[in-house]
């Protein structure tokens, strides 16, 4: 019989590999990853129950998509053909805004317009610099 006293020892966790483990998963993790940062363009959506009273201020630039595909900049319509109509919307609005960037912008589309024309006319005025639109609604009691 071996009645002798075995020593316990304690358990030990080496830390040194897990670090090292651990360091290894990050820096994978940030080779991997793609770090191209999208064009972004703030828009400030207004509430539909509300009115309408951005376009009230008078330095406001107003964009108007219309159902049928054409644009209107500051009340005059932009003579292009809806396929056609990125060079003469961007023309219309440097000539509108005097090429300051800084002015605010408001865009309203019609309620039958199609997306890709107002994707549009959003693209035209990120290209162009304007750093924020608001985007228009009509009060959900008003007629037009």
């Amino acid at each position: 019989m071996n009645f002798r006293v075995r020593r316990v020892e304690d358990p030990e966790i080496n830390l040194v590999s897990l670090i090292d483990v651990v360091l290894m998963i990050v820096v994978f993790f940030l080779l991997s990853s793609s770090w191209v940062t999208e064009g972004t363009l703030r828009i400030s959506l207004p509430i539909a129950s509300t009115n309408d009273l951005a376009t009230a201020t008078e330095n406001v630039l107003l964009i108007e998509v219309l159902a049928d595909g054409r644009y209107r900049v500051a009340g005059q319509r932009v003579s292009a053909e809806p396929d056609t109509a990125t060079n003469a919307l961007r023309d219309a609005i440097v000539q509108a805004s005097g090429g300051d960037v800084t002015r605010p912008v408001v865009f309203r589309a019609d309620g039958e317009a199609r997306h890709r024309d107002v994707v549009r006319g959003i693209d035209v005025l990120r290209q162009l610099g304007f750093g924020s639109v608001d985007m228009a609604t009509r009060n959900v009691g008003s007629a037009r």
